[in-house]
Order: structure tokens, then C-alpha cells, then sequence
């Protein structure tokens, strides 16, 4: 007959095999995260840099948009390092007034982004917006990738209809982007009663939401 083997051995064999039969047959949890889920929620959300005119008013519009998460202003497509308003406004830095917009795609597209783009400026006119004048008043795409880049030559031809004259829009690789002083960020929502946002930036946005009432 062979010996018994003590209690102890007995306790921990056992336990170890119910632990073995209880993992091989409980499920997944229903909600485990997959690595894909993982990957999709750490993905930063995408930009587009626009310019328009005067930062301050494509601000206000775009920051009205629903799937837009930020709106910054700030200066590219120029060669100075670290611009300043005053030098920008110079017109010897290159750079123009732009705005960098993140937005959630689930909610608005890049496409849909351009859309407002054309609408809320004059893309016809060279260096200039209403009464602002000089090369940082240039209409402007600045791509973040080839996918923009095709995406904007495409908006760009299909939004001639709606304009007389021919559409001069740049469409560049943006390179660097400065974000602006702090005074010209939120600029319209923290001061509505300054003369450019009364007689500018106000009729302007009262005429973009008339047009899409009507639409």
C-alpha cells in the first residue's frame, strides 16, 4: 500500500485544480476594453489651420460649430521663428493670421470644416478682407497631411460655383503653427462690444446664420 500523502499536499492539490477548472471555464467580461478600443480612445483628435482674414473673426465662426472642440489663434505659413502680432502685421515675417481648429471627426469632418471656410471669408480677393489688407490677411489652407491636401484641392474646385471670380486660396504643408498672444485668444466672446466685433464680426455671423436658415 502506498503512504498517504499528508493533509497539507492534499489541501494545496485541490485547490490549485478548482482554480485551474474555474479559470479555463469563466467567460470574458461583456465589457473588457479590446487594444483596439484602447488605441481608438488615445487617439488625439485631428487639426485643421485655416486662414481667413483677421484671426478674430474666423474664431468666432468656427468656434460656434458643433463637433469643434478648440479654436487657437496664432500665425504660420511665414519664416520668422516665434512671430509677434506686431511683426506679423508688418507683413515682412510671411506669416499669416490663421486659426487652429480640433475637432472631433465623429461630429464634423474636415470636408464639413471647409465648407464654413469658404463661406465665412472671401477666398477671391488677394491679401485682403473687407478693409484689412496686407499678406497676413491671405486666404489659406495649411495641410497637416496628404489626405487634407486632397481633401482641400477638391473642396477648393467645387466651391468656384459659388463664387464670380476666381477662388486664390494658398493650399501649403503647414510647417509650424505659433499660437498667438494671450490677449487675441477668445477674442469676440470676451470682448463683443469693441468696435471690430460690432461692425465686422457680428454682421458676419448674422449673415452665416441667415444663409443656413435658409438652406
Amino acid at each position: 500500500m502506498k503512504p498517504r500523502a499528508p493533509l497539507q499536499e492534499t489541501v494545496t492539490s485541490l485547490a490549485t485544480f478548482l482554480v485551474g477548472l474555474v479559470l479555463a471555464v469563466s467567460p470574458l467580461p461583456m465589457n473588457a476594453d479590446s487594444p483596439s478600443d484602447d488605441a481608438a480612445a488615445s487617439k488625439p483628435s485631428p487639426l485643421a489651420t485655416l486662414g481667413g482674414g483677421c484671426f478674430w473673426c474666423t474664431e468666432a465662426v468656427f468656434e460656434r460649430l458643433e463637433g469643434v472642440e478648440t479654436v487657437v489663434s496664432g500665425y504660420a505659413g511665414g519664416q520668422t521663428k516665434n512671430p509677434t502680432y506686431k511683426e506679423v502685421c508688418s507683413g515682412e515675417t510671411g506669416h499669416a493670421e490663421v486659426i487652429q481648429v480640433k475637432f472631433d471627426p465623429a461630429k464634423i469632418s474636415f470636408e464639413e470644416l471647409l465648407e464654413v471656410f469658404w463661406q465665412a471669408h472671401d477666398p477671391t480677393t488677394l491679401n485682403r478682407q473687407g478693409a484689412d489688407t496686407g499678406t497676413q490677411y491671405r486666404s489659406i489652407i495649411l495641410c497637416h497631411d496628404e489626405a487634407q491636401k486632397a481633401a482641400a484641392e477638391k473642396s477648393k474646385a467645387e466651391a468656384k460655383g459659388m463664387f464670380k471670380r476666381p477662388i486664390i486660396t494658398e493650399i501649403a504643408p503647414l510647417t509650424v503653427f505659433y499660437p498667438a498672444e494671450k490677449e487675441h485668444q477668445d477674442f469676440f466672446r470676451l470682448n463683443p462690444n469693441y468696435p471690430y466685433c460690432v461692425y465686422v464680426i457680428h454682421p458676419k455671423l448674422r449673415k452665416l446664420d441667415t444663409k443656413k436658415k435658409a438652406e
